[in-house]
């Protein structure tokens, strides 16, 4: 008898259908896994072996055969213990159910124990999207699987659970999931907040600006000026992500085996800072069987690079297609698959080897050609794609011994928030959330300018030698600045400070 099961495998961050087929027949006793299976799926055998025999059930003595289809998807993973143990079982008529309507998800132990598994949010999606009504979890994802609305949970601890179920003997209660507000996962840990920063208030601008329309930033100044803490206090100012942002970063994570067992779902905005011997595929995703990288990991976040120009070249080059295209895309002779990358890159670096080039009080001891040879290692394409380059100089002892309080983040956050709320209204038909992603088609229709701004900018096209990324760039800088200044059109204002996040060097 052939028995068929429901489960899924993941390919990049999505999910596909595999059917589990099982077959007992006469012959030497022997099971033998097919349809591209790696060697934790071929594993399986053992643990399926003893899972059944510690669940108080006979494993067949017979030829076994378990197929994986569809046969040219590569398999990975234990979570196909489950589906394979019930098939066996099924086929062998020590079970009777109908399970056309079921998903069967989970990891065996040798005593018949189900364990945690990961990517059940992307593949409970794919269950709903085929039409199945019911899908069975280990217990302490049930909590991940009940984000996909209109599925029925079954949270099983055990083999002999499941098996109790299907025979009608011990059905396994629905899970309920807890109100919203306890799914949720714990409100960012705001231990930097922009008040705690002493001066730089020239950077906290640049850093409202940069959160408000999504844009990329980079930071120079001497070492101790404080561009790491800076950076760090980008989140607490960057507004709450949506329910669909948030499954979003979730599906990621989920894949990625880097969701906590008790955050269900992500709510607080990624931020990732890798260091700077970071592989190319660390940093975009990749391996023999692609997994996401730091900057897919960073989605509707912040990708910190402390140190930039340490980071190796080839490395930093393949950022330019991910800020973009707001996507990853990734080749391989199986086939291609995409992660998405919609981040916000935040850099920092010293102007110099040693750090002090420029600083007032501490003289440098570079040479020009070694100081142009260490800022010639970031390329001008990359650079073209930063929209806010920030100077952030030594910190003077008056401003650091100062008593007074500055704006803190939450009233920084209230100004953000505005600014996104009216991206999202104005730019609601294309899909776009904020300006950094508006196209040139939005920035011809929203980023119109008054005769006077239409001079200035054609005069900083001309001196400065702008391309035509970085002139789109700066309009869309502008947009934002008009944002927060509630303001219809961009004024001549609006344009300067746009235009004063441009250093003349990298024009």
């Amino acid at each position: 008898m052939i028995a068929k099961v429901n489960s899924a495998a993941v390919v990049g961050i999505e999910g596909r259908l595999v059917e589990v087929e099982a077959d007992i027949s006469s012959g030497l006793p022997s099971m033998t896994i097919v349809g591209l299976p790696d060697t934790a799926v071929q594993e399986a055998r053992e643990r399926v072996r003893s899972a059944i025999r510690n669940s108080g059930y006979i494993f067949p003595n017979r030829r076994i055969t378990v197929n994986l289809a569809p046969a040219d998807l590569k398999k990975e993973g234990p979570a196909y213990d489950l589906p394979i143990a019930v098939g066996i079982l099924l086929s062998s008529e020590q079970v009777s159910a109908d399970v056309s309507q079921i998903f069967f998800l989970g990891e065996l132990s040798l005593n018949g124990k189900v364990r945690h598994t990961y990517g059940i949010l992307p593949m409970t999606a794919l269950a709903k999207e085929h039409g199945l009504s019911q899908v069975f979890v280990p217990a302490e994802d049930a909590f991940e699987a009940s984000l996909i609305d209109g599925m029925q949970v079954f949270p099983v601890n055990s083999l002999a659970e499941v098996l109790g179920h299907l025979r009608g003997e011990n059905p396994i209660p629905l899970y309920v999931p807890p109100p919203i507000t306890e799914r949720q996962s714990p409100q960012y840990e705001r231990a930097i907040d922009l008040t705690h920063i002493k001066g730089q208030e020239h950077i906290k601008r640049a850093l409202e600006v940069a959160a408000a329309g999504g844009h990329n930033m980079l930071m120079s100044g001497p070492p101790g000026s404080g561009k790491t803490m800076l950076a760090r206090a980008l989140p607490s100012i960057l507004p709450e992500m949506s329910s669909e942002e948030s499954l979003d970063v979730t599906r990621i994570y989920s894949v990625s085996g880097l969701l906590p067992h008790d955050v269900p779902l992500i709510t607080q905005r990624p931020f990732r800072a890798p260091h700077y011997t970071i592989s190319h595929a660390g940093l975009v995703g990749g391996g023999r069987w692609p997994r996401p990288g730091e900057v897919s990991l960073s989605h509707r976040g912040v990708l910190f690079l402390d140190e930039l120009p340490e980071f190796g070249r080839s490395v930093l080059e393949v950022l330019r297609q991910p800020l973009e295209d707001k996507v990853v895309t990734i080749s391989r002779a199986q086939g291609v698959i995409t992660f998405p990358a919609n981040f916000m890159l935040v850099a920092a670096m010293n102007p110099c080897p040693c750090g002090y080039y420029g600083d007032p009080v501490k003289e440098c001891r570079c040479s020009p050609r070694e100081i142009s040879r260490y800022q010639r290692r970031i390329s001008g394409p990359l650079l073209d794609r930063i929209d806010i380059f920030g100077e952030v100089p030594r910190v003077e002892y008056e401003k650091l011994v100062d008593e007074r309080q500055g704006e803190t983040s939450e009233q920084v956050r209230a100004r953000v928030e505005t600014a996104r709320n009216i991206q999202r209204e104005r730019l609601s038909k294309s899909g776009l959330i904020c300006n950094a992603e508006m196209t040139p088609l939005e920035v011809r229709d929203f980023c119109q300018v008054n005769p006077t701004s239409q001079s200035l900018l054609r005069t900083a096209m001309s001196q400065f030698s702008l391309s035509a990324r970085a002139f789109h760039r700066i309009l869309k800088l502008a947009r934002t600045i008009a944002d927060l200044d509630g303001a219809d059109i961009i004024k001549t204002h609006h344009l300067a400070e746009a235009l004063q996040y441009r250093p003349r060097g990298l024009m």
